[in-house]
């Protein structure tokens, strides 16, 4: 989840770079973004952009290219309900523009009238990198001048350091005992050398996502990496954890699977073929219809057919019927009860659920909500996210804090921004007339990228033009790198005469800049 200083999170398409596997803490690049929708369920953000109230560029542009489980969150947007929008940064080195794009995430959101959260994850510094800190302290403070300067409201907003939040710290120490080794072991390959305390910093991580709706619940997204994936699959799977009650559709009193249910469902919609009474068809003959029709069943694995039908056969002639269910997770009695009486209409109580045949999901879900809230739970939303592409190195391959001409510093001399531009690799041919006859390879140019991520501004007829007459072979790379390099001088320059005025906005906050730690 944190925005990290290293090669992880500024990764560009280095050839050969691993496409599936996705580490929060190692130097794994994305090769074909796509592979993520197929590989993690991350979905395209295509899908909603059109949903989405005057789009950062960043979104127009497909730097943003997928999400997950945004459109609560955009309805939250659209409707003026509550949300939020978070961010951390782990202080391990400068900020540099690679960052910006979360900066410019974070403060999009919070424009659109999100509670806005940013944090310094000094934990997960000290404790997966090895900082030390004196060290962090170094860093933490760039990264929150560079926040105000670019935007962010402080007094709308929310600011914290990790290690100086105890409410954090709470949270965190409950969602561990929703956690287990082994699980960590599968999801970050996690061994018998892996010390407690990275162990530690990955469920503070989960706090920092869940940490906006500790006052209510609300739809929350999280602007990262791709590589940061994990934690939110993670962060997901706590919320729900930690929920009092789990509401599924449910078809009778035996209990199907998440697998189990749609082809339930699909056998209930085709109840007229082989029900004798069609308006209350019998658990026994879906089970015999299942069997003697296993086309039916095609687009289902032979395993969850079997089980489906051994159900059904165990409820016999119980009626097939469409319910609402709520699942007692770990409710205490009270809630368990409230909620019993909240369920309007007809419902069966049974041990550890209750079935509602007059309610939609929806209503039950909002329901099952009020009650955990009203008894003390969470309540938590599951997280959303937005995934942005890695920028490439100005040398080519990753963007690396180990490699300085590889990127740019928010804090770098604006005559050095510019120089470092200037000496960067392009997407050019060979020579001049080469480029004017087959034009440029904008896609693959770190140049390119500085005008589509950042010099460009909201100026989408400008970064189309750049791109249009560099694949026309109208541009060539030494005009196109120097216009860049004037643009990331003068971008370089006001950016840090806002970070000196940002300094006096800092010293009014109360935000823990220095460690009382050793």
């Amino acid at each position: 989840m944190t925005d990290t200083d290293d090669d992880t999170d500024a990764d560009g398409d280095a050839p050969g770079a691993d496409s599936v596997a996705l580490d929060p803490w190692g130097s794994s690049t994305v090769s074909d973004y796509r592979k993520l929708f197929e590989e993690f369920g991350i979905e395209s953000f295509e899908d909603v952009i059109d949903e989405v109230p005057d789009p950062h560029f960043l979104m127009r542009r497909a730097i943003i290219f997928g999400h997950r489980d945004y459109r609560p969150v955009l309805e939250a947007m659209r409707d003026g309900d509550p949300f939020a929008a978070l961010s951390g940064f782990m202080p391990t080195g400068d900020p540099h523009i690679g960052h910006k794009m979360v900066f410019d995430e974070i403060i999009w959101h919070q424009q659109q009238g999100a509670d806005a959260y940013a944090l310094i994850a000094d934990l997960e510094a000290h404790a997966a990198r090895g900082l030390s800190w004196d060290e962090i302290d170094d860093h933490a403070e760039d990264y929150l001048l560079s926040l105000l300067a670019l935007g962010f409201d402080a007094e709308a907003g929310t600011l914290y350091r990790q290690s100086a939040n105890r409410e954090l710290q709470d949270l965190a120490f409950e969602l561990g005992a929703e956690a287990n080794f082994s699980e960590f072991e599968a999801i970050y390959g996690f061994d018998g050398e892996t010390d407690v305390s990275h162990m530690q910093s990955v469920v503070t991580q989960m706090a920092d996502i869940l940490y906006p709706q500790l006052g209510e619940p609300k739809p929350t997204v999280i602007p990262v990496g791709p590589d940061q994936d994990p934690h939110m699959r993670l962060a997901r799977d706590l919320a729900e954890r930690t929920r009092f009650f789990k509401v599924t559709e449910a078809y009778a009193s035996v209990a199907f699977d998440d697998d189990e249910r749609p082809l339930v469902a699909a056998a209930y919609d085709v109840r007229e073929q082989y029900a004798e009474d069609a308006d209350s068809p019998r658990c026994t003959e879906a089970a015999d219809w299942l069997r003697d029709d296993p086309a039916v069943a095609g687009e289902f694995d032979d395993e969850t057919v079997d089980a489906v039908v051994e159900k059904l056969d165990n409820a016999g002639m119980e009626p097939l019927r469409p319910r609402v269910r709520f699942f007692d997770r770990q409710a205490t009695d009270e809630a368990f009860e409230a909620l019993i009486d909240a369920v309007a209409g007809e419902k069966r109580v049974f041990e550890g659920h209750v079935d509602a045949f007059e309610m939609s999901h929806e209503t039950a879900e909002d329901l099952a909500l009020g009650v955990e809230v009203d008894h003390g739970g969470y309540g938590f939303v599951p997280p959303s996210s937005i995934y942005h592409r890695f920028m490439t190195g100005l040398t080519g391959g990753k963007m690396s804090s180990s490699i300085p001409a590889s990127h740019i510093s928010l804090l770098d001399d604006p005559e050095a921004g510019y120089d470092k531009v200037k000496s960067a690799t392009t997407g050019g041919r060979e020579t001049a007339e080469k480029q004017r006859e087959l034009g440029g390879e904008a896609d693959d140019c770190p140049v390119y990228e500085l005008y589509a991520y950042l010099l460009a501004g909201d100026d989408d007829e400008f970064a189309e033009r750049v791109y249009d007459e560099c694949v026309g072979g109208e541009r060539l790379c030494g005009d196109c790198k120097e216009q860049a390099a004037q643009l990331m001088e003068e971008f370089l320059a006001d950016h840090q005469e806002k970070r000196e005025e940002a300094r006096e906005v800092l010293d009014d906050l109360d935000v823990v800049l220095d460690s009382a730690r050793v």
